[in-house]
């Protein structure tokens, strides 16, 4: 398979939910606009930032079948078909290449987890076969799979069991272990970098594509990071990295990223509701502070300027 590797940046969208808890994609297509206004080169659906492992899956093809509809030449859609259950997986990872995914992504079951990377590599194999036609990436995000074994073992396994194998998207601070897959077999995999607050050393790394949660309202700045970056103006990356991370830390502070950046696409003009239980969305005064703190660090005037920039593009 000819992996076509990621340049630029990858949204995880957030899924909408209406006001009894059900899914709703109405506004995929206004999301999928923003998206492509701002630079975003396509999206990561039904993963962490899409509640995807707390959605039947029924409810997750309907938002992958949606984001599909979007998808254009250079707009791609990677379809998380994670599951504690191999037999929801590997359906999820054949249903959505029926539905036009472009790529299909697990993460490692977190409930009676793999042992091994020969486990996990099995594991991986039967989704990925399930979908043979479409290019695979293992999604490596050891904070809440618990599953943390060595990449670059992974890629050494994997790239003899798995013919659809296109790359890993690694959400995890272990740059040394990045940088290995990365230029593993001259440079073959396609490795996306994972952490938002973190994409400039990712970059500094190798690292040519990203996928992230804060892309969805913050794409213009990390780009600025990329270009200061690419010229070699690193001091002026450095300011932008550190604008991303005093609003992330914000993001934090009010429920975690998810909840809260769910929360902020109501203030942007994409409503997405509510999170899914466990999850607690903000209250109304939780609310209010939210978007006082957002408008103090600067979130605001930085989101309308660069709105205006691409409005007028």
């Amino acid at each position: 398979m000819t992996i076509n590797k990621t340049k630029g940046l990858i949204a995880a969208p957030f899924t909408g939910m209406d006001v009894d808890g059900k899914v709703s994609v109405k506004n995929v297509p206004s999301y999928a606009e923003h998206l492509k206004k701002t630079g975003v080169k396509g999206v990561f659906v039904a993963g962490t930032t899409g509640e995807g492992m707390l959605m039947t899956d029924t409810e997750r093809l309907e938002v992958i079948e949606a984001w599909a509809a979007q998808k254009s030449e250079d707009f791609r859609i990677i379809a998380h078909a994670g599951s504690t259950s191999i037999s929801s997986a590997k359906f999820l990872a054949s249903e959505s290449a029926k539905l036009g995914a472009e790529a299909i992504a697990i993460m490692a079951p977190p409930f009676l987890a793999p042992k091994g990377v020969n486990e996990l590599v099995e594991f991986s194999k039967d989704v990925a076969l399930s979908a043979p036609e479409l290019p695979f990436y293992y999604y490596h995000i050891p904070v809440l799979s618990g599953v943390d074994f060595p990449m670059s073992e992974y890629l050494k396994e994997a790239k003899n069991n798995i013919p659809n194998l296109a790359g890993i998207k690694f959400t995890d601070n272990n740059f040394m272990e990045m940088s290995k897959c990365i230029t593993m077999d001259s440079g073959k995999w396609d490795i996306l970098h994972g952490y938002d607050e973190l994409l400039l050393a990712g970059l500094s790394f190798g690292a040519a594509g990203a996928v992230g949660s804060t892309y969805n309202f913050m794409a213009p700045l990390y780009y600025g990071i990329i270009e200061d970056f690419t010229n070699g103006n690193i001091e002026k990356a450095r300011k932008k990295q550190q604008k991303s991370i005093e609003v992330i830390n914000v993001l934090i502070k009010y429920k975690g990223a998810l909840v809260s950046g769910k929360a902020l696409m109501s203030l942007i003009g994409l409503d997405c509701g509510l999170c899914r239980k466990p999850l607690q969305s903000l209250s109304s005064s939780e609310m209010m502070a939210f978007e006082k703190e957002l408008k103090d660090c600067g979130f605001f005037e930085m989101f309308n300027s660069s709105k205006n920039i691409y409005q007028n593009t």
